[in-house]
């Protein structure tokens, strides 16, 4: 059976591994998404399922929310709703989403509507996690460096989003609350500012975390541990990077980075070398690339969850089956000596 482990502190369970989502209505279609969340969840033991209601990826006005409609579709179908642990995210702010509702953000009327058009969606009356998918102010996600501070007056005071997010967890359609793409700062204002306020804590940090990009580790990790927010894990395999198969310069027919090239994020000179050797030093070890890096990120101390995704159900096996599997100490005297030579090449 594939381990539980504490969800912050709701008195929530949810298993180490999460079925993630973001390919399907793009790469999957509805079939394909039934089929892998019954494996994942009936099959396999998997309790936990994570989305957003910008999916699926790449993110397009005219596929938006069509993610959530197959999970619902499922649910309907298959019943069962209080044995599963279901998140969503509620979109941020920038001129890219802006089909959103004429612009996203944090306000308690934004989230209002944006959770009562997921649970339409979902075919549910409440999520379990409601996760604010970046953050409503300028400051540094999805891979970009070299912070530059800059004021805006459309930013929603963290103050004003906790107390919206109150009134959904009041409303019942909110069990916990969580964070997603957020900084050191970002996290412990809101804690500060829940606790001081009696507003609601968030429980989780949605971030990305693989071989490829340890980021978290520098100030996120600490926070995780000494505040119970722990890490749900996501890109692990870097967009697909860490099997190995985009390795001498490859692009299978239908992958994520060979059909859509706005991904490079993990395909940098750097990336390449690193992932040329850790793939080395997996099959030194007996292992799968996939297996080694999927594991690693399981087993970190300070992971909650580790957020795994497919586009075929072999993909979708692999993963699982990495559950359980622990590294030797060989295996990570190599990962951090590989780490210590190209650090971090995928911020």
């Amino acid at each position: 059976m594939i381990e539980t482990r504490p969800l912050g502190k709701t008195g929530l369970q949810v298993t180490s591994l999460c079925l993630g989502t973001m390919t399907w209505g793009e790469q999957n279609t509805e079939a394909q998404a039934h089929e892998q969340l019954s494996y994942a969840c009936d099959e396999r033991g998997i309790n936990f399922i994570d989305t957003a209601e910008l999916y699926p990826v790449p993110p397009k006005a005219d596929t938006q929310g069509r993610t959530e409609t197959y999970i619902g579709s499922w649910l309907q179908a298959r019943g069962r709703r209080d044995d599963l642990i279901l998140a969503t995210k509620a979109c941020g702010p920038g001129e890219w989403v802006s089909y959103f509702r004429g612009g996203p953000h944090h306000t308690r009327d934004y989230l209002n509507a944006a959770i009562d058009d997921s649970l339409a969606r979902l075919q549910t009356d409440y999520v379990d996690l409601y996760q604010l998918h970046w953050p409503d102010r300028n400051t540094n996600y999805f891979g970009r460096l070299g912070y530059k501070h800059a004021e805006s007056p459309n930013d929603t005071p963290i103050d004003e989003i906790l107390t919206a997010l109150e009134q959904l967890v009041i409303s019942g359609k909110v069990r916990a609350i969580g964070l997603s793409n957020e900084t050191p700062w970002g996290v412990m204002s809101f804690l500060e500012i829940a606790r001081r306020e009696g507003l609601p804590v968030v429980a989780s940090i949605q971030n990305p975390y693989s071989l490829l990009n340890r980021t978290f580790e520098i100030g996120l990790a600490e926070v995780a541990h000494r505040e119970a927010v722990g890490l749900l894990a996501y890109s692990p395999l870097a967009f697909g990077v860490l099997t190995g198969k985009y390795l001498d310069g490859q692009r299978p027919a239908g992958a994520r980075i060979t059909l859509f090239d706005r991904f490079s994020r993990y395909t940098n000179p750097e990336a390449d070398r690193a992932t040329e050797a850790y793939a080395e030093l997996a099959a030194e070890h007996g292992l799968t690339l996939t297996e080694m890096a999927l594991a690693f990120v399981t087993t970190r101390p300070f992971v909650t969850s580790n957020i795994i995704g497919a586009t075929t159900m072999e993909q979708l096996k692999e993963n699982i089956d990495s559950h359980g599997l622990t590294l030797s100490d060989a295996v990570l005297d190599g990962i951090e000596a590989i780490h210590t030579r190209q650090p971090n090449p995928s911020p």
